[in-house]
């Protein structure tokens, strides 16, 4: 492997690492969403999800237990 293709996958990996990549020890976000302060936004959205997907989930579950 050449340097410039070694340096284009290490930067591909850092770019992941830090944007894609989520981090246990960081609630499950990625250090850029820390560093640039998205941590408890991302959080927000992450638990308004969670919210509706029980909540159709309980529905569905009604429906199921009245037509049976």
């Amino acid at each position: 492997m050449n340097n410039g293709k070694l340096e284009k996958e290490i930067r591909a990996w850092v770019n992941y690492y830090y944007n894609d990549r989520y981090h246990e020890s960081m609630d499950n976000l990625t250090p850029a969403d820390i560093y640039f302060g998205r941590a408890e936004q991302r959080l927000c959205e992450r638990a308004d999800i969670k919210r509706k997907t029980m909540e159709e989930r309980r529905r569905i579950y009604q429906q199921q237990k009245e037509t049976s």
